[in-house]
């Protein structure tokens, strides 16, 4: 960010010849989907890996709406372009907190913990893994859309529209998601699982989502 973005100047997008630098200038006023959008189209037609992801400094964002609004928005954009971008490099000034930088660092904590159990479930149990590296994002789908608190997976597989899994394979997905701590199953019952959705963890979800993607899982 510079200090012609801090401004309210209307958007308008800069190349700076030679150098490999793109900046858009959005305004003061500019929300976090805004910034998300506006990044997204640096990276159009751009091959994945190739470009690096930089935010100097999340402190101007944490003191103008707050620290969960900078730890939120940093979860967005890692999350967003972990897949295209090279690295994601998240920035802060001296002027941050220290509040604001242990929640930064428990985010990055986060993703070590999702990717040491993900690595785990590759060496423990490797067809669980599988359905769940090959389905994941399905999975994920059906559990948010799911309108029933505790279904069974036949339940979270009619949620979903066009499906590429079964019921079969879809709870064979979702019972990888419980034991790497995303979701969790619901009392004792010798019936069909059933999968307490109250108890559902999106961030875990995606941080396991982009251990699964990292080149260094091997299935």
């Amino acid at each position: 960010m510079n200090d012609i973005a801090r401004s309210g100047a209307t958007a308008s997008t800069q190349v700076v010849p030679n150098n490999g630098l793109a900046y858009t200038v959005l305004g003061r006023d500019a929300d976090s989907e805004r910034v998300l959008d506006a990044v997204a189209d640096h990276f159009d037609g751009v091959p994945e890996g190739t470009v690096d992801l930089l935010v100097d400094d999340l402190a101007p964002l944490a003191a103008r709406e707050g620290i969960g609004a900078a730890v939120a928005f940093a979860g967005r954009l890692r999350e967003r372009f972990a897949d295209e971008a090279n690295r994601v490099l998240l920035g802060c000034s001296a002027e941050c907190s220290a509040e604001l930088l242990s929640r930064l660092d428990a985010l990055v904590d986060a993703d070590a913990a999702a990717t040491a159990a993900v690595e785990r479930l590759s060496r423990d149990d490797p067809t669980t893994f599988g359905y769940v590296r090959r389905h994941w994002a399905e999975a994920r789908r059906g559990i948010e859309a799911c309108d029933r608190n505790y279904p069974q997976s036949k339940q979270v597989h009619a949620a979903l529209a066009d499906p590429e899994t079964t019921p079969r394979t879809l709870g064979a997905t979702l019972s990888g998601l419980v034991t790497l701590g995303a979701l969790e199953t619901w009392g004792d019952t010798v019936g069909p699982t059933r999968y307490d959705l109250t108890a559902y963890r999106p961030d875990r979800t995606r941080a396991i989502g982009a251990a699964l993607e990292a080149d260094g899982v091997e299935e």
